[in-house]
């Protein structure tokens, strides 16, 4: 390969600099271009690309975002748009694709790949929720970066005796608000991958109550409901005054942590070995602390499944 493109897609999840670093700079140690394509699939719709070398990735590894930026494309979702964006790949030259984005912008790849062109995948997204890797890229900021918020809600809900019901991302999978709940102590998780249990949940907070708890925390994950919906509905809060907090996009910005920082780099660097190896429709993925190539099609074809230790130790430790 003389010349490689890379994009970041989808939601932008902290660390997708450090990938994008790691891709261009793993790529002119081979002696190989590299040219980034901004706003993901549109941009490579309109032909926007940009040289990226040594010097132009300096500095970026802990800014939070993507300096590529992204959007979305609804004229790549068509069989016309998969076709002109094999074109331009082909009139600026680019020999192999690096995309760094979640499940959508994976198969977006899926389809370039179909028609011959090597695609390899850096699995970036808050969610967490990408089959075959143990963590993605981004994961563990918005984990850190939510909790330092439930720590400071925490403080003013044990000053007034009040129940906080506290809105995290997670649309589809409930990774997020898990990881959060239990690192935080929080008193009840409700997650999309299980029914929700209305009575049980009234009854641990008239427990909590009886037994002197000065606070109670509700970690839910968006995808189950709206934080005011869950309100309306707690019949009795066992006494609490209640109170909502949606922490939203809070939750994508900032730099990496180190671990995100690190996996980023690692995973960035994966793909490019991959891409340059001929391994095509794959993506690095960080198993039992090693990397790995897995299948692309893992990202959409699998469920990945929350850890039910952590599930049970949510209830064990809220007692």
């Amino acid at each position: 390969m003389k010349r490689i493109a890379v994009l970041t897609g989808g939601g932008d999840a902290p660390g997708m600099n450090a990938a994008v670093r790691a891709v261009t700079r793993s790529a002119i140690f081979k002696g190989i271009e590299v040219v980034g394509i901004r706003r993901g699939y549109e941009g490579l719709l309109e032909g926007d690309m940009i040289p990226l070398t040594k010097s132009s990735v300096g500095g970026i590894i802990h800014r939070g975002g993507t300096i590529l930026r992204t959007a979305r494309s609804e004229r790549f979702r068509r069989p016309e748009g998969i076709n002109e964006a094999l074109q331009q790949l082909r009139r600026f030259d680019v020999d192999g694709l690096v995309i760094v984005g979640g499940d959508g912008s994976f198969r977006g790849g899926w389809e370039l790949s179909q028609g011959g062109f090597p695609v390899v995948g850096v699995p970036a997204t808050i969610d967490n929720d990408i089959a075959g890797t143990d963590m993605t890229v981004g994961f563990d900021t918005a984990i850190n970066t939510a909790l330092e918020a439930v720590k400071k809600i925490r403080d003013t809900a044990s000053s007034h005796d009040r129940l906080f019901i506290i809105e995290v991302m997670g649309r589809e999978a409930g990774f997020l608000a898990l990881e959060v709940a239990v690192a935080s102590g929080a008193e009840s998780v409700l997650v999309p991958e299980r029914a929700v249990d209305l009575g049980r949940l009234c009854d641990k907070l008239r427990y909590a109550r009886k037994r002197g708890k000065t606070h109670s925390l509700i970690i839910l994950a968006e995808g189950v409901m709206a934080a005011h919906e869950l309100a309306g509905q707690l019949m009795d809060t066992g006494g609490y005054d209640s109170r909502i907090t949606v922490l939203g996009h809070l939750q994508r910005g900032g730099s990496p942590t180190a671990f995100d920082a690190v996996l980023a780099s690692r995973m960035g660097a994966a793909a490019l070995e991959g891409l340059v190896t001929g391994r095509k429709r794959v993506m690095a993925v960080y198993r039992h602390g090693g990397m790995e190539l897995a299948p692309l099609s893992l990202a959409w074809e699998q469920k990945k499944s929350l850890n039910p230790e952590l599930l049970d130790l949510v209830e064990k430790l809220s007692i």
